[in-house]
């Protein structure tokens, strides 16, 4: 009996190939020179194939990182609770720096970053994909602390996540600096002095 061939595998096979072939060409040739057509071409599909699945150059691009970022080995989006919440956010920064220090991630980042500047829409599936259970993550270890008296019960979660993240990504943006393991630690230790409950202070949780 002769074997018939599995549509469904060729299809994943031809999605993965479109997948590295938008990272790829992206890291080589810039977002603003990224088409298609060179897509297609790199992948070996038709370029209605690529239309079937991701309405424009961005929606194959954020794809790509997403996949990028699964099949590494911080696929999860839960962090690290030890019960030492330096420590924690330490072993976050540091392979938050690491990776955006990476041309791998770095180049189609940037890209990324580029497009939704000016595309609303994927603006908007970009937080609901990435940014956003990223984010509530990262508040749900902060929860953590708060309920263990290491972080300040009236702390406004989304302002603290900015606190300790945005000079990281002006940092990175503007490549005003070398992103650093000491780097990532400094950031931490200076957050952890804004963010500490003050002393003789009862842990009492705010809700959220």
């Amino acid at each position: 009996m002769v074997k018939q061939p599995d549509p469904t595998r060729r299809s994943e096979r031809s999605r993965q190939a479109v997948l590295t072939a938008a990272r790829e060409l992206v890291s080589e040739v810039g977002y603003a020179k990224l088409s298609i057509e060179a897509i297609a071409a790199r992948a070996g599909v038709g370029k209605q194939t690529i239309y079937r699945w991701w309405s424009s150059k961005g929606a194959v691009v954020l794809d790509a990182i997403l996949t990028l970022s699964e099949s590494g080995p911080e696929q999860s989006t839960e962090l690290p609770d030890t019960g030492d919440l330096e420590a924690d956010l330490k072993a976050v920064m540091r392979a938050t720096v690491a990776e955006f220090a990476d041309p791998a991630f770095e180049n189609p980042i940037r890209a990324l970053n580029t497009e939704i500047i000016n595309d609303p829409a994927l603006a908007a599936e970009y937080r609901a994909r990435l940014a956003d259970p990223v984010d509530e993550a990262k508040k749900d270890r902060l929860r953590s602390a708060q309920r263990a008296g290491q972080l300040d019960a009236e702390t406004d979660l989304d302002l603290a996540l900015e606190l300790l993240y945005a000079p990281l990504y002006q940092r990175w943006l503007l490549r005003s600096g070398p992103l650093t393991p000491e780097y990532a630690d400094a950031l931490v230790e200076l957050f952890l002095k804004a963010v500490r409950p003050s002393a003789g202070a009862r842990p009492r949780v705010r809700k959220r």
